[in-house]
């Protein structure tokens, strides 16, 4: 049996430090908390190497008083709480006393501090927990720390670090965090010489989100409103065309805080629900006030998660908020329709007088025809979606009449061809003939050399597109089959880098948070390849000078930022070949949807297209793009054979 021993004093600061210190932006966290603790208006970050070699950071806050630094780094040290009963009611950001040990016990840290009411100040350095230095020196009030290679004695947590462009973009994502939390606090952030961050602290949330996200957002904010006994929530939310592929745009923050809430986040997204299509995400900036007493914040080392005394009321509260407030506003015009019109609408149109009651039994049988036979054609196209394939297209049989259901027997897997007229004639005499799914590879409806044989019958439901060839009824789905001549046209720009572009005058003009600034010159060759042309505007600001050939016309900003959304969740160590199949996969937003009308020439030009792909049959999500249904099935359903 091993014996149990006590760890010594250095292994214990370097476990509880893994708790609340994961990377550089752990360390800009908690030093910055303790600024605004301190009653800072401005603070200043620099970083170096994405924060894993150096991190200064400079408040003009309270500072610390000379005898009391070296206790500030000893575990448990903290000028916020006094006792257990303190953490009811606590409203700073920090109070657990863990910070300054656990970022001394894994890095090299030097401290620059004075207070107001001394004439000097003190510089105390300390590295991996032991004090190695402390002196008198000279400095302006407030407090400025250097921090200096993360991990330096623990390798192996630092192998678990990014590459140093991730690790700022995790850094820049906090500051802008942080200035959202703070309106009243000038932050500045500057990573490797370059300033990506500066607020004025002018007590203005609206200008700090004009900061950070740009003109386009601004624009479209909504301001929130509300209170409940002494809860009351404030800031903006985004209107529902301001949507993302993720939640890296819903900021809430609590007393100041920012934090990750399921409770919140259910709240604000069920508000949208019937606002956003479904996997889109709204943009917030709100703050929550709330007494200490009604949550617990003491929950995880990091302080990114809290409980509330009634996470239902707190739910039906900020659900009621933002819900009133995107009702509030009139999201699409209205159009007023008189009492004439309504009526009209509501009620069905009958003669103004019927000279016999005959007359009005006509009518209503007429009515009820025309009601069954809408039900009728409901029923058909809902069994038509419910069809399963066979073999590389889909069968579609018309609903059966229950009084005549009979099982299809022994469906042979080939059938030999035989001569039309043969074939019409055994379809008329015959009554034990047993239908067959034409084989589409060997009687392709998309091999060029049937293309006189097609005869376009027209659109239904501005959907579905009619192609009779031989004995078969086709019916093709415009938006499926796009999709996948797209996603085909894409896969082979990406395969032989051949490409044309469409450029865009006047160019769009986008504003990138850092960590889609990384995303953007990491991918930009493969972006380059595909067509896009993207150049630095200045700033945050990037101008989309050009696109694809082939994703012309679409809501291109929308569509390349969906894109950087769904390449920041894959790994870094993505290989290339997952990377291009993403993005062709995303080109499939550009096909032409449902409910549009194509014209003939262009149904021609696309089947034309698709005739020349591998497999044509399914989109690249799995969908069929054909559906099938024989002449004999038709003649069954007219009695026209047995």
């Amino acid at each position: 049996m091993n014996e149990i021993a006590v760890l010594d004093q250095q292994t214990i600061d370097k476990i509880a430090a893994g708790e609340v210190i994961e990377r550089p932006a752990s360390i800009v966290k908690e030093l910055v908390e303790n600024a605004v603790d301190a009653g800072a208006n401005a603070v200043t970050v620099e970083i170096k190497d994405g924060g894993t070699s150096f991190i200064r950071i400079t408040d003009n806050g309270s500072g610390i008083d000379p005898k009391m630094v070296p206790l500030a780094f000893l575990r448990h040290a903290t000028s916020k709480i006094r006792t257990v009963e303190d953490l009811l009611s606590v409203h700073s950001l920090g109070f657990r006393g863990e910070a300054l040990s656990s970022i001394a016990a894994v890095c090299q840290v030097e401290l620059i501090t004075r207070t107001p009411e001394e004439l000097t100040g003190v510089h105390y350095f300390i590295e991996g927990g032991r004090e190695k230095d402390c002196e008198e020196i000279g400095a302006p009030a407030g407090t400025t720390f250097l921090v200096r290679n993360i991990f330096f004695n623990t390798p192996a947590r630092r192998k678990f670090l990014k590459s140093a462009q991730t690790e700022a973009g995790y850094v820049s994502d906090l500051m802008e965090r942080m200035a959202l939390a703070n309106p009243k606090i000038s932050f500045k952030f500057i990573a490797g010489g370059q300033t990506k961050l500066h607020t004025s602290g002018n007590h203005r949330l609206k200008d700090i989100i004009y900061n950070i996200y740009g003109r386009e957002i601004t624009s479209q904010l909504l301001e929130v409103s509300a209170q409940k006994d002494e809860i009351r929530l404030t800031g903006f939310i985004g209107k529902p065309m301001i949507s993302r592929g993720n939640r890296n745009y819903e900021n809430y923050f609590v007393n100041g805080r920012y934090i990750k809430s399921s409770v919140i986040s259910r709240a604000i997204e069920d508000a949208y629900q019937s606002f956003m299509m479904k996997h889109k995400y709204p943009f917030t900036a709100l703050h929550l006030e709330i007494p200490g007493e009604l949550l617990d914040i003491n929950v995880h080392p990091t302080k990114m998660e809290l409980r509330f005394a009634d996470n239902e009321g707190m739910y039906r509260f900020i659900y009621d908020a933002v819900r009133d407030t995107l009702t509030a506003r009139e999201l699409i015009p209205q159009v007023e329709i008189g009492k004439r019109e309504r009526e009209a609408q509501e009620k069905p149109v009958l003669p103004k007088s019927i000279p016999e009651p005959f007359e009005q039994k006509r009518l209503q049988k007429q009515n009820s025809y025309v009601q069954q036979a809408m039900e009728r054609s409901v029923q058909a196209k809902e069994q038509i979606l419910r069809d399963q394939p066979f073999f590389s297209a889909e069968k579609v049989s018309m609903p059966k009449e229950p009084q005549h259901t009979e099982p299809v027997k022994n469906i042979p897997e080939t059938v030999p061809e035989k001569p039309a007229e043969e074939k019409k004639a055994q379809t008329e005499t015959s009554e034990n003939f047993v239908p067959y799914q034409e084989d589409f590879f060997t009687e392709k409806l998309l091999d060029p050399q049937h293309v006189k044989e097609h005869r376009i019958i027209g659109q239904v439901f501005s959907t579905y597109w009619l192609v009779e060839f031989r004995d078969q009824l086709y019916m093709i789905d415009q938006h499926a089959a796009h999709e996948k001549v797209l996603y085909e046209r894409m896969r082979k720009t990406l395969s032989s880098r051949q490409y044309t572009s469409q450029y865009l005058n006047p160019p769009i003009i986008l504003t990138l948070s850092m960590t889609e600034e990384t995303l953007l010159k990491k991918y930009m060759d493969h972006f380059t390849s595909i067509g896009f042309e993207i150049e630095a505007f200045g700033g945050k600001e990037y101008a989309l000078r050009a696109v694809p050939d082939n994703l012309f016309g679409i809501a291109k900003d929308e569509l390349f930022l969906e894109m950087l959304d769904d390449l920041a969740a894959q790994p870094e160590t993505a290989k290339t070949e997952l990377i291009d199949d993403r993005i062709a996969t995303m080109s499939c937003k550009a096909a032409v949807k449902g409910n549009h009308r194509m014209s003939e020439a262009e149904a021609r030009a696309l089947i034309d297209e698709l005739m020349t792909l591998e497999n044509p049959y399914h989109c690249p999500h799995g969908r069929p793009t054909i559906v099938m249904m024989s002449k004999y099935e038709m003649e069954r359903k007219f009695k026209r054979v047995l």
